[in-house]
């Protein structure tokens, strides 16, 4: 891999992870269509790059996180205060991720293919289109329940299929449980944090204690290219669903899936 390559891949990382297009097809075309065979360099560069993304919605967050660590004790606890509330929504919510992740981790990594990614793009763009049509997107996000989170927990699982996109599946399920697009979305975010420190332990787990050695220009690129257009693309899309629909996500998702369906016909 070149450091033109990790940069640009960089650049997909950090906005397909939060922009609700999904990373995995993307990173999945990348490779595929481009024929960018990262080799021995592939599961290093993933794992610097979902730091790079952390790092970024952390920083974004960095209140947050810190009130949710400081109110870990209340949280276990059980107290009613709305960021230790906030705590045991994000670990119910988590929950099924891990389950799924764990039970089924070599079925869906037989799913990482353009077929896959182009059917679960496509699918996803309807979802789209049909809660932003049919649901309310009035209710704050303090009103999420316990079974709400664990709804949104399965929409997340469900992400973990190439294709979905895990903040645009949390998105739907955020609106079809009536919240406000930019309340779900930041949901999305937060839920993100532990959902993004798994993916990059388990890669890094796979990886051994001495996979980061090489490679180091690549790597370094690929961390900070990731983190900092991870960064805008958080901020952008809060920005965004303030006061727009998720009807020009659905509309590229449908576009993209058609491309792959063209390039897999020529295949």
């Amino acid at each position: 891999m070149t450091v033109f390559q990790a940069a640009v891949l960089g650049v997909v990382q950090g906005l397909t992870e939060f922009l609700p297009i999904s990373s995995s097809a993307h990173l999945i075309l990348a490779r595929d269509i481009l024929g960018w065979d990262a080799g021995s360099a592939e599961i290093p560069f993933d794992v610097v790059c979902h730091l790079g993304t952390l790092l970024a919605v952390v920083v974004y967050f960095r209140a947050d996180v810190a009130a949710l660590v400081a109110a870990i004790p209340k949280a276990l606890l059980g107290h009613a205060d709305n960021t230790a509330r906030l705590g045991r929504l994000i670990l119910v919510a988590t929950t099924p991720l891990v389950l799924v992740g764990w039970l089924f981790g070599d079925v869906l990594e037989q799913l990482r293919t353009p077929t896959v990614a182009a059917v679960a793009l496509s699918v996803g763009a309807l979802a789209m289109f049909v809660a932003e049509r049919t649901a309310s997107g009035s209710r704050p996000g303090t009103s999420l329940s316990v079974v709400e989170a664990g709804f949104l927990g399965l929409a997340q699982a469900v992400a973990l299929v190439p294709g979905v996109s895990r903040s645009g599946a949390l998105i739907i399920g955020a609106l079809v449980t009536g919240l406000r697009r930019e309340d779900g979305a930041r949901f999305a975010f937060l839920l993100g944090i532990p959902a993004i420190m798994g993916a990059g332990a388990r890669a890094a787990w796979t990886l051994g204690p001495d996979g980061l050695s090489d490679n180091t220009a690549v790597l370094l690129v690929g961390f900070g290219v990731s983190g900092v257009v991870g960064y805008a693309a958080v901020a952008g899309l809060l920005r965004y669903l303030a006061s727009h629909t998720l009807d020009v996500f659905a509309y590229y998702r449908l576009a993209l899936a058609a491309t792959i369906g063209m390039w897999l016909v020529r295949v």
